[in-house]
């Protein structure tokens, strides 16, 4: 079970952990993943919030959705690698491929 953390998380913070999860599968351009995915794992108060910042970085262009007949899938904008690593770093220690 899952305990609620009295502490605040960023909306930018969990947008980086949202691109950090996709960096770390290799997510990028033609290799993709379901749009459902974002939230796995994810404690259950925060699936929705997830979901709402992965929209968002749908719309600031940093991630790209791809409509297929087993579902919505997504992949990060190779395009943006750059903006996407630096994100990542701000929030994580981590080197990224």
């Amino acid at each position: 079970m899952y305990h609620q953390v009295n502490f605040m998380v960023s909306d930018d913070e969990l947008k980086a952990s949202i691109l950090h999860r996709l960096a770390k599968k290799r997510k990028w351009g033609e290799s993709h993943t379901a749009f459902e995915n974002v939230a796995r794992g994810v404690p259950p108060h925060l699936k929705g919030k997830f979901k709402e910042l992965a929209e968002e970085l749908v719309k600031e262009g940093f991630i790209f959705k791809k409509p297929t007949g087993y579902g919505l899938q997504i992949s990060l904008n190779v395009g943006r690698s750059d903006e996407i690593k630096y994100r990542i770093r701000k929030y994580f220690e981590l080197e990224i491929i």
